[in-house]
């Protein structure tokens, strides 16, 4: 059964444009999975790290622990 490609595409005007990035080692048409931090590939298993200016995941504040807990 083939796997859905919604979001893999973005049409503009009469033109597709690829909205994420392909495996440099399986070539193009297997695109990497966009996480928080990095991207991978299912096929193969390459991984790459985001900049450090992309969305990485924010950290959640933390909350003052009781006293005398």
């Amino acid at each position: 059964m083939a796997k859905a490609r919604v979001g893999l595409y973005q049409t503009k005007g009469e033109t597709l444009e690829r909205t994420h990035q392909s495996c440099p080692k399986c070539g193009p048409g297997i695109f990497l999975a966009e996480h928080g931090n990095r991207r991978s590939c299912g096929k193969c298993g390459y991984s790459e790290a985001k900049a450090a200016g992309s969305s990485a995941p924010k950290a959640k504040p933390v909350k003052p622990s009781k006293p005398g807990a």
